[in-house]
């Protein structure tokens, strides 16, 4: 029978069975998988599928289907425990990834690649709640850096082994799913055993929460989901399909980003805490709107694949101060609002995920530079948002305008 302790009486347990440490452990399990699969992607896709701009966009927005359902995560918390939920979604990742290679055809790897997402996805949904229930709002901007950082040793000591041994050893695609996928699922079966279910003190409210004043938080959700997707189908994909970067040396570039986040990450949440969500926000989009004109120019001015490793190192980078949306919305936020809220904001975050890979595949084919400039825009549109945002969020104070206009009731 499960043991349940509340948050305060977590406090007497040793420090590696307490919640901040399971947050933890999560954050290592889920990244070996999921980048796992994200390494060996576009080579594998590429080179045993033989995929075209178009077949990757499709691929991506199956991909993102799940995501966009993620408001389905309200239905099963009725029942299941948020805590187990996550625990289970991360073993589907984990077997989802394991099973990759074995169907190399479009059929097979588009419905894997629905299966391991329906696992990503709805864990991260579970994740953010956990994390801005079990986080104290004074730490939350440090320890959100902290386990990012941890995310991204994970994935560092995954994608060493993959440089290190993948041509030494001859290893092939099948090999690495299956070692990345099981090394997630053994992770997370320990942690189903080891740890109790832990309580949040505020129970959460089990049905779908829409509220006026989170509009911008919802706003800002939309652009991000819609931007990211840019980054994430093509900028990958551009360094393969222009440049002809190998396994090896595509997972050197993500290495590389690693690095840079283990260092910056927690240093980013300090800057959070320490500037506000308002300036992080403003200063992530400017950078991303810069990069994103930048990845235009490899291809209208022809600069070299140096530039465009380290514009993909930089983008990269920016993405990672998005941790201050999460505390913007700790700061906004009703206690009990936390749970349906995350997984009403996944899926407004996928509604442009599920149309825009597929579309932007296509346009891929007639101007890889115009995705890239669309996306600088997108950019342009969330720091105009961002700008909204008040220096101090509270309940009553969520952006600039509202002590100008009348609180409707909710």
């Amino acid at each position: 029978m499960a043991q349940y302790i509340t948050l305060e009486d977590a406090k007497r347990l040793p420090f590696w069975c307490r919640p901040v440490a399971l947050l933890f452990l999560m954050a290592l399990a889920m990244p070996i998988a999921f980048n796992t699969w994200a390494a060996l992607l576009n080579n594998f896709v590429i080179e045993v599928a033989d995929f075209d701009g178009a077949d990757i966009g499709l691929l991506h927005t199956v991909r993102e289907i799940p995501g966009f359902l993620a408001v389905g995560v309200i239905a099963i918390i009725i029942f299941v425990r948020e805590q187990v939920l996550g625990l289970v979604a991360l073993i589907l990742l984990g077997v989802a990834t394991m099973l990759t290679a074995l169907f190399p055809t479009m059929g097979g790897i588009l419905t894997l690649t629905m299966l391991s997402s329906i696992g990503f996805h709805y864990y991260e949904t579970v994740n953010q709640s956990l994390q801005l229930q079990w986080l104290k709002i004074e730490d939350a901007p440090r320890m959100l850096g902290w386990l990012m950082a941890a995310g991204s040793f994970a994935t560092l000591i995954a994608y060493l082994a993959i440089m290190a041994l993948w041509e030494t050893l001859n290893l092939s695609y099948n090999i690495v799913y299956m070692v990345g996928g099981g090394i997630t699922v053994l992770i997370v079966i320990f942690a189903i055993v080891a740890y109790p279910q832990f309580e949040a003190p505020t129970p959460q409210i089990k049905k779908m929460v829409l509220r006026k004043r989170y509009w911008l938080y919802y706003a800002l959700q939309f652009m991000s989901g819609a931007r990211r997707q840019i980054f994430m189908v093509f900028a990958g994909f551009m360094m393969v399909e222009r440049f002809g970067f190998e396994v090896h040396e595509i997972t050197t570039l993500y290495l590389i980003n690693l690095v840079a986040n283990m260092i910056f990450a927690p240093l980013m949440g300090r800057a959070v805490g320490f500037f506000g969500e308002r300036r992080a926000l403003g200063f992530e989009y400017i950078g991303l709107i810069l990069v994103f004109l930048s990845y235009g120019g490899v291809y209208f001015m022809g600069w070299g694949v140096i530039v465009a490793a380290v514009l993909y190192v930089l983008d990269h980078m920016f993405f990672a101060l998005a941790l201050a949306l999460k505390t913007y919305f700790q700061k906004i936020a009703s206690p009990a609002d936390i749970a349906p809220t995350a997984a009403v904001a996944f899926t407004i975050n996928h509604i442009a995920a599920v149309f825009l890979p597929v579309l932007l595949g296509l346009l891929w084919l007639v101007s890889p530079a115009a995705v890239f400039f669309l996306a600088a825009g997108m950019a342009c549109v969330s720091f105009c948002l961002a700008m909204l945002i008040p220096r101090h969020p509270a309940p009553g104070n969520e952006t600039i305008l509202a002590s100008r206009l009348p609180q409707a009731a909710e």
